[in-house]
């Protein structure tokens, strides 16, 4: 039996639009994931959720989106296949149930969440370690000033162990960071 593709659930905001250079990167982002064998699983809006699945599609992969009813709007047209759940909630946990790595792209207070729970949940062993990439230097900050508090006191939930969060600064970079930890995790 052939084992299905590993599903890379990428966040990112809603805002940007074809042309812009953060929906090129996302676009780029979804080609390099693609080209490496990923499922794409994402939001389904637009923006950066937009790029990502269209830069898929085009590289021949496929792609997932997780929509909620709350946001009373479908998946955009280059989603292979829509998960339908009924509030914010719930989309936010199935993207991150679907996921085997995530990606979080340039956004706003809804990719802040986003970042923050994924982040939180491996931090704290809610779910088994997996890879957790951000594109670019836009999170930069925040990341450097968490894991300054997170590394300032002794503590059984840090990243002494290892950093959880991995800057990528191009989607080919990330796809292929993504690749080799996912390599790693299945020889180990």
């Amino acid at each position: 039996m052939k084992s299905q593709p590993p599903i890379v659930t990428v966040f990112g905001s809603s805002r940007p639009c074809a042309g812009d250079p953060h929906y090129v990167e996302a676009q780029a982002l979804g080609a390099a994931l693609a080209g490496r064998g990923f499922v794409v699983c994402s939001g389904g809006y637009g923006g950066v959720m937009e790029a990502v699945s269209r830069g898929a599609k085009e590289a021949g992969g496929r792609t997932l989106a997780v929509t909620a009813k709350f946001f009373r709007a479908h998946a955009n047209h280059w989603v292979d296949e829509e998960i339908r759940v009924g509030t914010w909630q719930e989309r936010l946990f199935e993207l991150v149930k679907r996921g085997r790595a995530y990606v979080a792209c340039r956004g706003g207070t809804g990719t802040l969440v986003e970042l923050a729970v994924v982040w939180e949940m491996l931090n704290k062993g809610v779910m088994r370690s997996k890879p957790f990439v951000v594109l670019g230097d836009f999170w930069e900050p925040v990341v450097a000033r968490v894991r300054e508090a997170e590394l300032a006191h002794e503590s059984r939930w840090s990243e002494r162990r290892e950093p959880l969060v991995y800057a990528a600064p191009s989607g080919t970079d990330a796809a292929g960071y993504l690749a080799e930890r996912l390599a790693e995790k299945h020889r180990v």
